[in-house]
Formats: structure tokens, C-alpha cells, sequence
């Protein structure tokens, strides 16, 4: 049999390929089941599953076929809702439902409803879903000036709806609104940028979010608005904003972040450099380091590079050898280099040749502050080599101009603490006193305070953001009830004598 059939070639049925624009779809429609879901249940967990997928909706080439599809499904033909989100995408509703929604014309036919059929009454956050969708596509495609003039329509929308199952998606479509202004021209930092036109706007947000306790939008647009302001150096109105309003305490991780990091910029121009430190080291820490968030984390790790080089401390080289962080922050470390020696010229010519990276990065203005520090940096080390050292000998190390200008630098030295010498202005030398003990100061206990200190706020973070099962208190009343309700029962039954013998066993009647 099998001579027989040698030569014949038997050929297995093809599978069709997966399109990517009908996975994208199909992904989409299913999340309108869970917003649907979200809004059944009053539970946000879900319409936080549908915001999580965008990121795989947007890899997908094939948009906006997805979108298209997926409105002309869940629309009926000739609704204003849906023509209006087509059009924003450049396409026109009736060819799209004859052209597009081959499922749906064949479901109609056949007598049977679709699995994702038109629906008579679909809920505002599946219109909002969309909008956002439409926000990514046209923010991905570079049309800033459509996606400006349609996340306004947007934003306006999500506002005057008023409910609680929006506000995590109204928070999405703030930030979108926010970040299609950023690139329309004048750009930041001009006067006459047009985020500044979005101000009134993102106030007006903060304001309905706090009356309606929409923390969700609260924190979202608090972030933004501290954005707005430090892109236009507007640093005194950034710091009323804080002064004035309450961050929400159960915003999620991400803002967080943004707010520890934008806090640290102001205390950081603002001089506050202890304050800085703690708010950005508390933003590196909560920061994912996965790729999706590197930028972020590079942003913050280079402010805070700086910040530590501002209070007079090194940072650890084993910062520079990750890799996430070891080519963004390679002119840093050169930096740090110049600064931990106290090389002055080497200081200066890396601030010249990385001035273009620095200006980029926001950190230029901070790094000019640097040149002192770099002197008392080189200060103390002389004075740790050398118990007694001239004043012309530190003027032809540290490249300092005039033995005056070293006298001034070194008395400062010793005001602030750096360093623990006296200065002969007589003589024209520096004599330095004798290394005390570390441990026999406050320094280790305080170190230990600070890491106690984090532990202890990430375990009350943890407490906080876990979830338990609603309505479960009720349930424990009413078991306690029911189990109230059996012991009246049973000891009525042992008042009345109704007890069995085998309940009351021998020796009932002498007990």
C-alpha cells in the first residue's frame, strides 16, 4: 500500500495566517467586555486591564484598521458618536461599515447576532476607550495638531460625564491633552508656548477632581501641571501648586514617581538640596528599571547625581556599571571623576565638551553650581594629605588664581564644616587638625535612621496598596448573627427539658 501510494503528495489543509489587524480588533472588543465589566461591578481593576493593553494594541502596523473595525461593530450605522471618531482618524463611517465589517454584514445575514454586535446604548467609557486609542494613533503618526484639537473635544467630554468609572481613563486622556501641546510650536521654554494655554484648563481639572474626589485625575493632573511649570522655568508658581494642594495618597506608582521627581527638580533650583535628595531617591527607588520606564529612570538618577554632588557626596561607582544606566550617564561619571580629585580644569572641560547633554538633560544651570564644590572637594583633600600645606602650593594645585582668593575659599571651607583645620593668615598656611573616630560620632546611628526610615515606608506603602474582597465585614456580621441565633435556640432547648438522652447521657439528673 505504501508503493502504492508513493509518489502521490497528500497535502494538508493551510491555515490562514493571523491577521494583525483582526488580533488588534478582537483585542479591543474585549476590552469593552471589561470596561462593561468595570462598570457592573464598580471596580476599576478592570478598566485598568483594558488601559495596561495599549501598549500591545499600539505595536500593531496595521492601525487604525483595528479601530475602524472595532467602532463599526459596536456601533449602529449612522451613530454621531461613531462618525465623530472615525473622522478623527481621516475616514468616513458608511465605507468603513460596507468596505470593513464583512463579520458583521455576514452575522446580519445569516440571522444570528454577532459575538461583538452592534449595541443600542454603549456606555460613555467605551467612547472614551476609543478616544484614547485614537489620541495614541495620532500622537504615534506625529499629527500633534489634530491630536491637540481632538484630545481637547476629549478631555471636555470625560468632564462634564461625571463618573467614577471614567477616572482612571480621564486620566489617560490629560496626559495625552498635555503631551500633544507640548509639540505644537513655540515650544518650551518660550513665554508664548502653547502648554501655556493649557493651564486654565488642567486648573479647572484639579479643581472638579478634588470636589469629586477623583483621585485618579487628581494626581495625573497635578503632575502635569508641575511639568507645565518647570518647562517654562516658572519655579515660584510650581512651588504655590505644591504649597496649596494635597497629592493624593493612593495614586498609583507611576505618578508617584513623576511627582517624587518633578518635587526634587524644584528643591533642587530652589537650593533645598536635602530635600531633593530624599524625594529622588525615593523616585529611583519606586522606579521600574525595566525598559519600557529606562527613560525615566535615567532622568532621575542624573538629577540626583548632581544633586548628591551639590550636598558634597560621592556617588557609588557600582551606579555607573548598570547597564541600564552606563551609557546615559557616562558624561556624569566623567564628571563625578573631576569632581571627587578636586581637578578644576578637567571639571571645566567636561562641563564644555557634554554642555549640549547637559542643557538636554535640564541639569546645565545645577552643574555650574559644581565649581566651588570642586574646589572644596580639592580642599579636603589636601587637607587629608598633608597635616600642614601652604597657601601658594593649594593656588598651584587647584589652579586658583591669587593667594587671597584661596584664604576665602578655605575660611568658607571651615565655616561649612568640610573641613576640620585652622588657617594661619600670618604664616599663609593651612594646618590641619586630627582625624576624630566615625564611630564615636552621630553619623553611623544617623545612617541607620535613614535605611530604617525606608524600610519602614515601603512596608506602610505595602499595607496600603493591597485589596481585599468588598463586603466582606458583612459577611462575618451575619455569620456571628447566625451563630448568635443557634445558641439562643439550644439553650431555650435545655430550659424547656426538649433534650434527647443521648444529649443529656447518664448522670444528667445529679448534675
Amino acid at each position: 500500500m505504501a508503493e502504492q501510494m508513493e509518489g502521490v503528495v497528500t497535502s494538508e489543509p493551510e491555515q490562514r495566517p493571523v491577521d494583525a489587524s483582526e488580533q488588534a480588533a478582537d483585542i479591543i472588543l474585549n476590552n469593552f467586555a471589561l470596561l462593561e465589566q468595570g462598570v457592573a461591578q464598580f471596580d476599576t481593576r478592570f478598566t485598568l486591564r483594558a488601559l495596561r493593553s495599549i501598549s500591545t494594541i499600539r505595536k500593531s502596523s496595521a492601525l487604525p484598521r483595528p479601530i475602524i473595525a472595532a467602532i463599526s461593530k459596536k456601533y449602529a450605522a449612522g451613530d454621531a458618536t461613531a462618525e465623530h471618531l472615525i473622522s478623527s482618524l481621516g475616514q468616513k463611517h458608511e465605507v468603513v461599515i460596507n468596505g470593513g465589517a464583512g463579520h458583521q454584514e455576514q452575522s446580519q445575514t445569516n440571522g444570528t447576532p454577532n459575538k461583538h454586535g452592534a449595541s443600542h446604548e454603549v456606555i460613555p467609557e467605551i467612547s472614551v476607550y476609543l478616544g484614547i486609542l485614537i489620541q495614541v494613533y495620532l500622537y504615534d503618526t506625529k499629527q500633534y495638531s489634530a491630536g491637540a484639537s481632538f484630545s481637547t473635544s476629549l478631555v471636555d467630554q470625560t468632564r462634564e460625564y461625571n463618573r467614577r468609572t471614567l477616572d482612571s481613563l480621564a486620566a489617560k486622556a490629560y496626559f495625552y491633552y498635555h503631551l500633544f501641546h507640548e509639540q505644537l510650536d513655540p515650544k518650551p521654554p518660550s513665554r508664548h508656548a502653547a502648554i501655556v494655554q493649557t493651564r486654565p484648563k488642567l486648573l479647572a481639572a484639579l479643581r472638579s477632581s478634588v470636589l469629586r474626589k477623583d483621585q485618579d485625575t487628581q494626581a495625573a493632573v497635578t503632575v502635569l501641571l508641575l511639568r507645565n511649570y518647570i518647562s517654562t522655568a516658572d519655579i515660584t508658581q510650581a512651588d504655590l501648586l505644591v504649597a496649596q494642594t494635597q497629592f493624593p495618597s493612593s495614586a498609583s506608582n507611576n505618578q508617584v514617581c513623576r511627582y517624587l521627581y518633578y518635587l526634587g527638580r524644584i528643591r533642587a533650583i530652589q537650593l533645598s538640596y536635602t530635600e531633593a535628595h530624599e524625594h529622588l531617591t525615593s523616585a529611583t527607588r519606586k522606579s521600574p528599571t525595566t525598559a519600557t520606564a529606562a527613560g525615566f529612570y535615567q532622568s532621575a538618577t542624573k538629577l540626583l547625581v548632581v544633586v548628591e554632588l551639590l550636598m558634597g557626596d560621592i556617588p557609588d561607582r557600582s551606579l555607573f556599571r548598570q547597564p541600564a544606566l552606563e551609557s546615559a550617564l557616562h558624561p556624569y561619571f566623567r564628571l563625578v571623576q573631576a569632581v571627587r580629585v578636586g581637578d578644576l580644569p578637567a571639571f571645566l572641560r567636561n562641563v564644555e565638551s557634554f554642555a549640549s547633554q547637559f542643557r538636554k538633560d535640564g541639569t546645565y544651570t545645577l552643574i555650574l553650581r559644581l565649581r566651588q564644590n570642586v574646589i572644596k572637594t580639592g580642599v579636603r583633600m589636601l587637607s587629608l594629605s598633608y597635616s600642614r600645606i601652604s597657601l601658594r602650593d593649594i593656588c598651584l594645585r587647584l589652579h586658583i588664581p591669587s593667594e587671597e582668593s584661596a584664604e576665602y575659599i578655605i575660611a568658607r571651607a571651615i565655616r561649612d564644616g568640610v573641613i576640620e583645620a585652622t588657617l594661619s593668615h600670618e604664616n599663609g598656611y593651612l594646618e590641619s587638625k586630627l582625624a576624630a573616630d566615625t564611630y564615636a560620632t552621630r553619623e553611623p546611628s544617623e545612617a541607620f535612621h535613614e535605611r530604617i526610615k525606608a524600610c519602614l515606608g515601603i512596608h506602610d506603602e505595602c499595607i496600603m496598596a493591597m485589596r481585599y474582597p468588598q463586603n466582606t465585614h458583612r459577611r462575618e456580621l451575619e455569620r456571628a448573627a447566625e451563630a448568635r441565633e443557634r445558641e439562643r435556640e439550644l439553650a431555650k432547648e435545655i430550659q424547656e427539658g426538649e433534650m434527647d438522652e443521648d444529649d443529656g447521657g447518664e448522670g444528667f439528673e445529679g448534675m
